[in-house]
């Protein structure tokens, strides 16, 4: 598979700026589902289709359309989302687009699902899509039965779980980490080692280019996570070298700093740090995906791109 028109939900999304022009490099003409044109950037067709819950002109979106890369949704940071919420935008509007799809009959629909469709927000060890989904909030069940939706569908889809993304222009618990990186001070996590497991946005819109283009992937999920996890003390220092300067991390034993860290009511914030998520992306890397770089300089990259 190469070229064709892509129909894109979510394209002025944080995913959605760092994917568009990637397909467009790679050769796809780029049609996005949109609720205002205004804010396409020049080259890319729009489909003005309103609010996705209750789309409008779905059978003009489709038109001449050979792919779907679905990427609009109620994400995880949400607060105060009931689960019927949660299952009417990132199930009902799947549902709604599988349909539309398969009577437009399109090659391939690529659906951005999360790692929180395989597991919770930490796990003690590495998983891959071989083990048994156990996803442990409203988000992550969501995301799973949009997944299971496609199955049942009809039509070719490949459901990408990625771990947690960053890129510039991104936001909640990466944003949060990068800020704290942007001290001018040493800072006591030299001691956070668990691993996680990052992506570079550019990795992933390498995935699903991959996605679009091969012949032989197979339908069904894949997960994606830049290969080498990264702890916590990583993922700083790599901020800094971004902007060319020293880790500067302090050994401080990590408990003596969550116990400082509840004191000051970011108790929950700094515990997530020290538990480990480690995705294994071997599946995808098997059907031909290569990230550009590697995970620590990918980091860097974003640093020197986000300013």
């Amino acid at each position: 598979m190469s070229g064709g028109r892509v129909l894109v939900t979510g394209a002025t999304g944080f995913v959605g700026k760092g994917v568009v022009p990637i397909l467009a490099e790679a050769g796809f003409a780029v049609r996005a589902a949109v609720r205002d044109p205004a804010a396409m950037p020049e080259g890319v067709e729009s489909a003005v289709v309103g609010d996705l819950r209750r789309p409008v002109n779905l059978t003009e979106a489709f038109r001449d359309v050979d792919y779907v890369v679905h990427s609009a949704g109620l994400a995880h940071a949400a607060s105060g989302v009931s689960e019927e919420a949660f299952r009417e935008s990132n199930v009902g509007i799947t549902a709604a687009l599988a349909a539309a799809g398969r009577k437009a009959g399109v090659k391939r629909f690529v659906l951005l699902s999360s790692i929180r469709a395989q597991t919770g927000p930490a796990a003690p060890g590495v998983i891959s899509e071989a083990d048994k989904p156990q996803p442990t909030d409203a988000y992550g069940r969501s995301k799973l039965e949009a997944e299971q939706v496609l199955a049942e569908a009809g039509i070719p889809f490949v459901a990408l779980r990625p771990v947690l993304i960053h890129g510039p222009g991104m936001r909640f618990n990466m944003a949060a980490l990068m800020q704290l990186a942007r001290s001018p001070w040493p800072l006591p996590l030299g001691r956070f080692t668990a691993k996680r497991s990052v992506l570079a946005r550019d990795h992933l819109a390498d995935a699903i280019t991959l996605a679009l283009r091969s012949e032989t992937m197979a339908s069904g999920p894949y997960i994606v996570a830049d290969p080498e996890p990264l702890s916590v003390a990583d993922m700083v220092s790599a901020f800094r070298y971004g902007w060319e300067r020293q880790p500067g991390l302090l050994p401080v034993p990590a408990g003596i700093v969550a116990a400082a860290a509840r004191v000051s009511g970011r108790g929950a914030e700094i515990e997530r740090l020290r538990q480990p998520l480690v995705a294994d992306p071997s599946k995808l890397i098997a059907a031909g995906w290569r990230p550009r770089l590697p995970a620590m300089a990918a980091l860097a990259e974003t640093a020197r791109r986000h300013g």
